[in-house]
Order: C-alpha cells, then sequence, then structure tokens
C-alpha cells in the first residue's frame, strides 16, 4: 500500500545581487551602449538599483519610442560586456547545494533576459535545477507556482512581492539595493545578512 510522502521542497532564488554580483559587467555593457549609441549613461547610477527590467532602467535615458530597440541591443551586447565580470554572491554555491541536500529542488526566477542568466549560470558553476526569466515582482509568482516552490530568496522589495504573491516564503537577503529595514518593511519573512547564512537558516526552517 503506498504511504503519503511529504511534497518536495523547491526554493526559488533570484539573480541579479542574490545569486550574483553583477554590477561590474552591466557596468560595462551600459558603458559600451552609451559609446555605441552616443547617448550618456550614469552607470554608476544604474547598478545601484538593479532587479526591476531592463526597459524600466532604460527609460530614463532614452525616448519611449526607442526603449524596445535599444534593449535588444544591450541582449545583444550583453554576452560580450557583462558575463565575464561577474562574480558568485559570497554563500550562493553553498545555498543552492544546501537546498539538493536537503532533498529539494532549485529554480532561479530573474527578470533578466533568459538566455543571458543562462550564461551567469553556466559561467560561475551555479547549478540551478530549472531557470525562468523575464519576470519581475508578482509576475514571478508565475513560475514558482508552477515549480512549486515554497521559499522564494531575493534582495529586492519586487523579490518579497512575488513571494507573497505565490504564497511562499520570503527569505530577503540585504545585499542589493533595498536594506534589511526596507525588505521587512515590504513583508520579508526573515532577512538574511547574505546567502551564507541561508544553509543554517534552511536546516532550522525545515
Amino acid at each position: 500500500m503506498a504511504h503519503m510522502t511529504a511534497p518536495a521542497l523547491t526554493v526559488g532564488f533570484d539573480l541579479d545581487m542574490t545569486l550574483i554580483d553583477s554590477r561590474p559587467g552591466i557596468h560595462a555593457c551600459y558603458t559600451a551602449m552609451a559609446a555605441r549609441t552616443g547617448t550618456y549613461i550614469d552607470a554608476d547610477l544604474v547598478v545601484t538599483r538593479l532587479g526591476p527590467p531592463l526597459e524600466d532602467e532604460l527609460a530614463n535615458w532614452f525616448p519611449a519610442a526607442d526603449v524596445a530597440t535599444i534593449a535588444d541591443l544591450y541582449r545583444e551586447m550583453y554576452p560580450a560586456h557583462a558575463i565575464t565580470g561577474a562574480l558568485a554572491m559570497p554563500g550562493a554555491r553553498e545555498a543552492v547545494e544546501a537546498v539538493r541536500a536537503a532533498g529539494g529542488r532549485t529554480v532561479v526566477v530573474t527578470a533578466k533576459w533568459e538566455p543571458n542568466a543562462r550564461l551567469h549560470l553556466d559561467h560561475l558553476g551555479i547549478a540551478a535545477d530549472e531557470l525562468v526569466g523575464n519576470l519581475w515582482a508578482e509576475q514571478k509568482a508565475v513560475a514558482l507556482r508552477e515549480h512549486g516552490a515554497s521559499v522564494y530568496v531575493g534582495d529586492h522589495t519586487g523579490d518579497v512581492r512575488g513571494a507573497h504573491t505565490a504564497q511562499a516564503y520570503a527569505v530577503g537577503v540585504a545585499t542589493g539595493p533595498c536594506d534589511a529595514d526596507e525588505l521587512r518593511a515590504a513583508g520579508a519573512d526573515v532577512v538574511l545578512a547574505d546567502l551564507t547564512e541561508f544553509p543554517a537558516w534552511l536546516k532550522n526552517h525545515r
């Protein structure tokens, strides 16, 4: 006779400033794009507010009618400029491994264009089970629900909203543009200083 087993653990992770520090590469890509388009872009400012969709940022520098075309150009230039400069965040690989060690699965859900997100994971050797790109804030709940994620880890208040929309436990990491107080105010269920704290938290949470 079959017996009931507990549902498998699935943990979602954001990408930029959660699993990877993409600032050096994104800075380089925006700098190259500014040179190519002849448009002033303050790349130092851009990298302080990563998280929302690319088009939202481009709208600060280009006319609305040009944003879609410029977004395509950025995504095309991205692999040459942005991949090798990015770093794994402290504890990123260990966090993903901790989920695996607990018998679980990981899904990376990011606003980044999925092919470029895949290049980052492959380059840095972060072995997520699934990757879903092009989703921001509440939209992330679509992928979290689809993959049965009960926990979502992210650095932005938009990630907290995505987790709650999916009725997942919202784990904030204070490694991106939103500090611990902002993440708590947005409703994060727990806030970690960084991912090095995640394996111990997961063990207690389980």
